[in-house]
């Protein structure tokens, strides 16, 4: 299984891709960084112009559409220092780098490879004093960028120190590593030692959340790295955007969710394309969407049905819970205002509506007082 990885930043390296279109895509990749590699443009079907890894890693005409805001969670709001978030009371974020292994052309922070350097803090130390002041915060999520591409002994001591903070109980990593270089995992045991370590101290648990959008992604090489992670004692999760033409329909869901149940790793949640610059083409109706999530759901097993379908909104992460012929139902799955912890709210339907902001008649909301 040993195999390095060559990275590819520049349109003209990708060989399948024709001429004409490496030249037309150029003012694209201009506007949003272009980088990908060896393994993940292996996994592409040139005969098929519809192929999900090609939409997911290729450029796009389309994303110069203009739409959309490139912080569209309002994730400044929640900054507390460069590169940390504090949005819910128990849960803090760091941005650990600006780069992944490949960037994904619906990605939402793609603020962080336009304007490099600004919200990613090289030196944590801010973010950490901030979690040891605040004994609330009992879990802390690595992201970025990918944290994985980080090198080996900078991610260990990230979570050396935060293994040293007694109220944070669990470390999730945020990572499409796995789907894009599974050999990132593979050829580093070290890397799987240190995941291993912080698993064995008393009350302290390591979460890997996986970002498969598409059931191509799941290969052998892919589920060989899963597998070293979970022998380590730490969890699998999956979390993906709902994405046009890439994974929006019930048959594709319904794969991904049971090949992840079947792999181990738990279908955590589906979420609503954020309205971010350079996304419309991935965007798709809410209304049309609750029915492809409920038909995929209804055709697994419990195990692959526990996924939920949410906004992450600037207010919180709202759960998209249903509709009728008339009414559509959102519920505060987290919420940044500890008063709307929990509360159902019942809108008239908008079948054009691709987030939470273009419902304007609000029926009625309301909460189960525990």
């Amino acid at each position: 299984m040993e195999r390095r990885i060559n990275y590819i930043i520049k349109l003209d390296h990708v060989e399948k891709l024709p001429e004409q279109e490496r030249e037309e895509l150029k003012k694209v990749s201009e506007k949003f960084p272009f980088r990908t590699n060896e393994y993940y443009l292996s996994l592409i079907n040139w005969e098929d112009p519809e192929d999900p890894i090609r939409k997911i890693s290729i450029p796009s005409k389309e994303e110069l559409t203009v739409w959309g805001k490139l912080d569209a969670s309002n994730e400044k709001k929640y900054t507390k220092a460069r590169g940390f978030q504090h949005k819910y009371s128990d849960t803090a974020v760091i941005l650990t780098t600006n780069v992944c292994a490949m960037y994904c052309r619906f990605c939402f922070r793609k603020r962080l490879f336009i304007n490099k350097g600004e919200e990613v803090a090289l030196d944590i130390s801010k973010a950490l004093d901030y979690v040891k002041k605040h004994p609330e915060i009992n879990n802390v999520l690595l992201t970025g960028g990918d944290p994985l591409i980080l090198n080996t002994s900078k991610l260990e001591k990230i979570l050396e120190e935060l293994s040293n903070i007694s109220h944070v109980r669990i470390v999730r990593i945020g990572s499409k590593i796995p789907a894009t270089n599974p050999f990132r995992i593979i050829n580093d045991s070290s890397l799987l030692r240190i995941f291993e370590k912080f698993n064995s101290q008393k009350n302290k648990k390591l979460y890997l959340m996986t970002h498969f959008n598409h059931p191509k992604e799941i290969t052998k090489e892919a589920k060989r790295a899963i597998r070293l992670v979970q022998k380590t004692g730490t969890i699998t999760c999956n979390q993906t955007p709902i994405l046009k033409g890439i994974n929006d329909s019930a048959e594709t869901l319904k794969a991904l969710i049971e090949e992840l149940s079947f792999t181990g790793i738990t279908p955590y949640y589906f979420f609503q394309c954020r309205p971010v610059v350079g996304n419309r083409m991935f965007s798709t109706n809410i209304e049309d969407t609750i029915d492809i999530v409920e038909s995929a759901r209804s055709k697994v097993s419990g195990l692959a049905a526990k996924v939920r379908y949410v906004m992450s909104h600037e207010t919180g992460k709202i759960e998209i819970l249903g509709k009728t012929k008339e009414h559509i139902f959102f519920r505060y799955h987290r919420a940044a205002n500890p008063e709307d912890a929990g509360k159902i709210m019942v809108y008239k339907r908008n079948p054009s509506a691709c987030w939470f902001d273009e419902y304007t008649e609000l029926v009625e909301e309301f909460k189960f007082n525990a």
